[in-house]
C-alpha cells in the first residue's frame, strides 16, 4: 500500500482517500422547518467533482424543483475548476438529483398537496468519494417562528454555560 496524491493503492485497486467535505446550508434551518430528510446522488459532469473536493461549492441560494418527473437542484454554485481547460463546466447549471422512483413520487405528492418545498441542506462526499446532497422537505417559517427559534437557541446556550460552572 502506497500513497499517490489523494489516492492510495491497496493491492491492485486505487482507492480514494477519504476527505471531509461537508458544505452546509445554515440558512435553511433558520428559514425553514425541516420535516423530512433524504440523501440523493448528483449527476455531475467534467470537472465538477474536482471543484467539490476543493470545497469550491455553495448551496446557500439553491432549491430543488421537478421537471418531467425528475428532480433537479437549481442555482447551486460549483465554481469552475482552477486547472480546467476549455471543457470546464458551467458554475450555475441545473443538476439532476438521483433518487429512487418511490422517493421521487413521495416528494412530488407531498409538494403538490401541501405546498411544501425541497431545499438542499448539505453537500458531502460519501465513503466511496461520490458527491451526495442531503435534501429536506421543508415548510417555510414565519417571522415570529424565527424569533422563537432564536430564543430557544439562546436559552439552550445559557443552560449549557450554567452547566459548565
Amino acid at each position: 500500500m502506497y500513497l499517490a496524491g489523494n489516492y492510495y493503492k491497496h493491492s491492485t485497486v486505487m482507492v480514494h482517500k477519504k476527505q471531509n467535505i461537508n458544505i452546509k446550508n445554515k440558512r435553511a434551518y433558520f428559514d425553514y422547518e425541516i420535516l423530512e430528510k433524504f440523501v440523493a446522488g448528483i449527476q455531475l459532469v467534467g470537472t465538477e467533482i474536482k471543484s467539490i473536493r476543493a470545497s469550491k461549492a455553495s448551496i446557500g441560494e439553491a432549491y430543488c424543483r421537478f421537471s418531467r418527473n425528475e428532480l433537479y437542484v437549481v442555482n447551486m454554485n460549483i465554481s469552475e475548476y482552477d486547472f480546467g481547460n476549455i471543457n470546464n463546466h458551467e458554475a450555475r447549471r441545473d443538476r439532476k438529483l438521483l433518487l429512487n422512483k418511490k422517493e421521487l413520487e413521495k416528494l412530488q405528492k407531498k409538494i403538490k398537496e401541501s405546498g411544501l418545498t425541497i431545499i438542499p441542506l448539505r453537500l458531502f462526499l460519501n465513503d466511496r468519494g461520490l458527491a451526495k446532497l442531503e435534501i429536506g422537505l421543508a415548510k417555510g417559517k414565519r417571522t415570529h417562528d424565527k424569533r422563537e427559534t432564536l430564543k430557544a437557541k439562546d436559552a439552550k446556550r445559557d443552560m449549557d454555560r450554567a452547566m459548565k460552572f
